[in-house]
């Protein structure tokens, strides 16, 4: 059985809305899940898991949370080789950077060594029930049993 963890920062509870879909499809492909906000979460943590899932809202101009900067901080030089990671995240197509949050910890994720599966996931405002299943289907591969898509 794999592990994974799903950690989010959410304000409107948007992106936590969506955390619980992911979690949702991770535990129906049979994984053990651990689901928690990242002031609640340590990076360290991210090397007991098998699955990574990390998500966040963006605030003004593409930037990380406040909430979610210390967590992304402590990933510093972390070694996530031979893990699996996805990112999901809401944000406001009105601003000129739609979502950069996730583009920012997708990078981190690579650089760190992680193997992304799956697209991430970029919705506005909260998530529809298309896009909740999408959330579903991203935890299943993280998880392991679909295969990604592309």
């Amino acid at each position: 059985m794999s592990k994974v963890l799903v950690v989010y920062a959410s304000m409107t509870g948007n992106t936590e809305e969506m955390a619980e879909a992911i979690a949702e499809g991770a535990k129906e492909a049979g994984a053990q899940v651990v689901s928690k906000e990242a002031f609640d979460a340590s990076a360290d943590e991210l090397r007991g898991y098998d699955g990574i899932i990390i998500g966040a809202y963006t605030w003004g101009d593409g930037e990380l949370p406040d909430e979610f900067i210390d967590f992304y901080e402590g990933m510093g030089s972390l070694d996530l080789s031979g893990k699996k990671a996805a990112v999901f995240g809401s944000g406001d197509t009105s601003y000129p950077i739609y979502c950069g949050a996730v583009d920012t910890i997708e990078a981190k994720l690579k650089e760190l060594g992680a193997e992304i599966v799956g697209e991430s996931i970029k919705f506005e405002y909260n998530p529809s029930e298309q896009e909740k299943e999408q959330g579903r289907s991203l935890g299943r591969q993280v998880a392991g049993l679909e295969a990604a898509a592309g």
